[in-house]
């Protein structure tokens, strides 16, 4: 599917070199924006975000940065402006996840999620307001999870659940104080098909899928695609909201 619902946005995707922020990057691409492809370790799957991005026909700019050092994050932003010379959305999703309870995680691991999943986006909206605000619009969307809002998940993970709770109180707090020039949302997936949890239980795929009103896994698309409409101008008068693409999980 691809638009140009984006035209002429530029926007930096952290976490971008595989799963859903890679699916987020190459939506917004295909909507014609330009992108920012943020990793951390895995720089030829970054490239190859790139190269798709190119041969597609938009631009695209690979950034090896630790969204958790506001040193990276700094440089990040600074690379990107001189790139592209603007910022117009940024899609908070780097993201780490350590299966644990809350006995059995370490004093690092709780520091390592937290540092990542909840600093680093802090950090990267606190680098990129200002320059929305001077450009009078933009738009922040954090990946946060369906675990945060409704806790199925806190016994196994623990830090990671924390995280996501906390970035829910954090948009909504973000949408406060930075509107009316930035719109922060956030999207709350619920099990999506990726490399962080291929490894899962069988027996807890088997539950979650019962417990799934479409009883299928989501896919990085289904999250890029409302990731796409809270970037685009159709989503200019939502803000300081959690939305929930879990399949129906929800409401139980």
């Amino acid at each position: 599917m691809s638009g140009n619902r984006l035209a002429g946005k530029v926007a930096i995707v952290t976490g971008a070199s595989r799963g859903i922020g890679r699916a987020i990057a190459l939506r917004f691409a295909g909507e014609g924006a330009r992108v920012v492809v943020n990793y951390q370790a895995r720089a030829a799957d970054a490239a190859a975000v790139v190269d798709a991005i190119r041969e597609a026909g938009s631009d695209a700019l690979a950034v090896a940065a630790d969204v958790s050092s506001r040193a990276d994050v700094e440089r990040l932003v600074a690379q990107s402006l001189d790139h592209f010379e603007r910022i117009d959305i940024l899609s908070n999703n780097a993201g780490i996840m350590v299966a644990k309870g809350v006995l059995e995680t370490t004093e690092e691991e709780w520091d390592r999620t937290i540092d990542v999943n909840l600093k680093g986006a802090y950090l990267c909206s606190k680098a990129v307001a200002p320059i929305m605000i001077r450009q009078e619009g933009g738009t922040i969307i954090n990946m946060s999870s369906n675990s945060g809002l409704y806790h199925p998940s806190a016994m196994r993970f623990t830090e990671y659940v924390v995280s996501k709770a906390g970035m829910n109180g954090l948009t909504k707090a973000m949408a406060l104080a930075l509107g009316p020039y930035i719109t922060v949302n956030a999207i709350c997936p619920g099990w999506i098909r990726t490399d962080m949890v291929e490894q899962t239980d069988p027996a807890i795929v088997q539950r979650i899928l019962d417990e799934t009103a479409l009883r299928r896994w989501g896919t990085p698309d289904d999250v890029a695609s409302c990731a796409v409409f809270l970037a685009s101008a159709e989503a200019s008068f939502i803000t300081g909201e959690l939305l929930i693409v879990a399949g129906g999980r929800g409401m139980h």
